[in-house]
């Protein structure tokens, strides 16, 4: 099977060429840069490999940097953003900083010289830039192949030797020919086939873990939402009665969520055990206001539960979580900088009393979970439903959690989740209950209660996201049930914020 190695140079959306690759039906592996050798790469058959961007400048002594021996190894390259400069570094170009004349957003991409790279591309498009550096000379036997009206390499390449990079970022939306371009790197260039499909990681997986849990007893968090279940079937599908699913309700579930996950797997052939653990999270949430510690405070007690629930069922091997990429990555495991951590992934206590933590959905992403689920058989309401953070309503209360407003929250959620759902006008929508207080007035009286942030995107990956330009008929009638229905809210506020530079989430 073609497979193209992803360098990880510290960027923020390194995943996304990942994602990009494989949605052309060949399979991406990310590696970090530190972390793999030139004699490794050449041992793995990779049919070609990516620099990624990063965000640092190649003159500096602490910035990620490689062996130049990888250019001489005879497999295709890609650099993207650093490590287009990083290409031009190591194969004897010059980088210089762009200084005042810095390019950050959509610019137009002049083409130069036509080549494999650029196949079917306009002379003239737009890119997507983000860049203080940039390669001034290029290396001995490349030649400039775009430009802007400000980089004067926006792109350069070395054909004989299947070499080529970009200033700009093709894997983002926002690049109009960006997935062209990759597309024509991994077929024009490395000559893939295009032969990975969902079926193929499914059994992969499915054999990687009998292997590895062989006769052995699995514990996995169910919350009924996409990652979890469809976690929950791929281990059913390998180990079955081996598997057992707990479901923690911590009291900060949407509106009547947690007996509608109960009776969604009831039918299901898996050991199912729900845990009522409502107080107990907010005893240990009292006071707490800080983002990071709300999210490790939950973190840590689930994986509490958890134990305790093992000890209840017998012995306990292995704990399994729906850990996906865009938890990984946000949790900034690897090379790249910190966003937030995840109760799955960054707030894990240093002490968990299993042998070890499975995570079978690490490498995917949220689009590829859905797709495995439906390989998997399971029903559209579970596959298609809205994602949902694993803190739940914990990190939509700003400030100290409470029941009173966990309550408020519950019920002007799913006002604004009916009202758009109706619909089917974005990926996720959600609402927010701020900290804020604002002065209102109802009849003749004057109120003093809450704001409640609405939160609406669109999106192909939750890498990126645009806020949702939701039609003002929907917006008024959710803030007008609102704030009739939901005793203690008395002012709404609509989210105009994509991601970047906001996150989907507000903590």
């Amino acid at each position: 099977m073609d497979k193209i190695l992803v360098m990880d140079f510290g960027g923020q959306y390194n995943q996304l060429i990942a994602r990009r690759v494989r949605s052309e039906h060949v399979y991406a592996e990310i590696k970090a840069y530190s972390r793999i050798t030139v004699e490794e790469i050449k041992e793995n058959g990779y049919s070609g490999i990516i620099f990624t961007g990063g965000p640092n400048s190649v003159y500096d002594s602490s910035s990620p940097h490689y062996d130049k021996a990888i250019l001489d190894l005879g497999i295709p390259v890609l650099g993207i953003c650093y490590g287009h400069q990083l290409t031009a570094y190591m194969a004897g170009g010059k980088i210089c900083s762009a200084g005042s004349i810095s390019e950050y957003g959509k610019v137009n991409l002049k083409i130069k010289k036509n080549n494999p790279l650029f196949d079917g591309i306009p002379e003239e498009s737009i890119c997507w830039m983000s860049h203080t550096d940039y390669v001034n000379e290029i290396p001995e036997g490349y030649e400039v192949t775009a430009v802007t009206d400000v980089c004067p390499c926006a792109a350069m390449a070395n054909e004989k030797k299947n070499i080529y990079s970009v200033q700009f970022h093709p894997e983002v939306t926002h690049t109009e020919y960006g997935q062209k371009l990759l597309h024509n790197f991994i077929f024009n260039v490395c000559g893939c086939k295009g032969e990975w499909f969902m079926d193929d990681f499914m059994k992969k997986s499915v054999e990687e873990i009998r292997a590895k849990v062989k006769d052995g007893k699995v514990l996995l968090a169910l919350s009924g939402g996409v990652d979890s279940s469809v976690c929950a079937a791929l281990l059913a599908e390998a180990i079955g009665k081996q598997l057992t699913c707990v479901f923690v309700d911590h009291g900060m579930m949407r509106k009547n969520e947690g007996n509608e996950v109960e009776e969604a797997f009831s039918k299901w052939d898996i050991n199912f055990v729900r845990v009522n653990a409502g107080e107990r999270f907010l005893g240990k949430l009292k006071g707490v206001t800080d983002p990071e510690t709300k999210r490790k405070t939950i973190g840590e007690e689930f994986i509490r539960v958890f134990e305790e629930e093992s000890k209840k069922i017998g012995s306990v091997d292995y704990l399994a979580q729906g850990t996906i990429y865009p938890d990984v990555i946000e949790s900034g495991l690897g090379d790249s900088a910190t966003i937030k951590s995840h109760h799955n992934v960054g707030g894990l206590p240093d002490y968990v009393d299993f042998k070890e933590i499975i995570e079978p959905l690490r490498l995917l992403f949220k689009d590829e979970v859905r797709e495995l689920g439906r390989e998997l058989g399971l029903p559209d309401y579970l596959v298609e439903r809205q994602p949902f953070p694993g803190p739940g309503l914990g990190i939509r209360v700003i400030g100290e959690i409470t029941e009173e407003k966990l309550s408020m929250l519950k019920e002007a959620d799913a006002i604004f989740r009916e009202e758009v759902g109706k619909n089917r006008l974005a990926n996720q929508y959600f609402a927010v209950l701020t900290n804020t207080f604002s002065v209102g007035v109802m009849g003749d009286d004057r109120t003093y209660g809450y704001t409640v942030a609405l939160r609406s995107v669109t999106t192909d990956d939750f890498m990126t996201a645009d806020w949702t330009r939701l039609p003002y008929e929907v917006l008024e009638k959710a803030s007008s049930r609102i704030t009739n229905e939901v005793k203690g809210i008395t002012r709404i506020v609509y989210d105009i914020t994509s991601k970047p530079p906001a996150t989907v989430e507000w903590e």
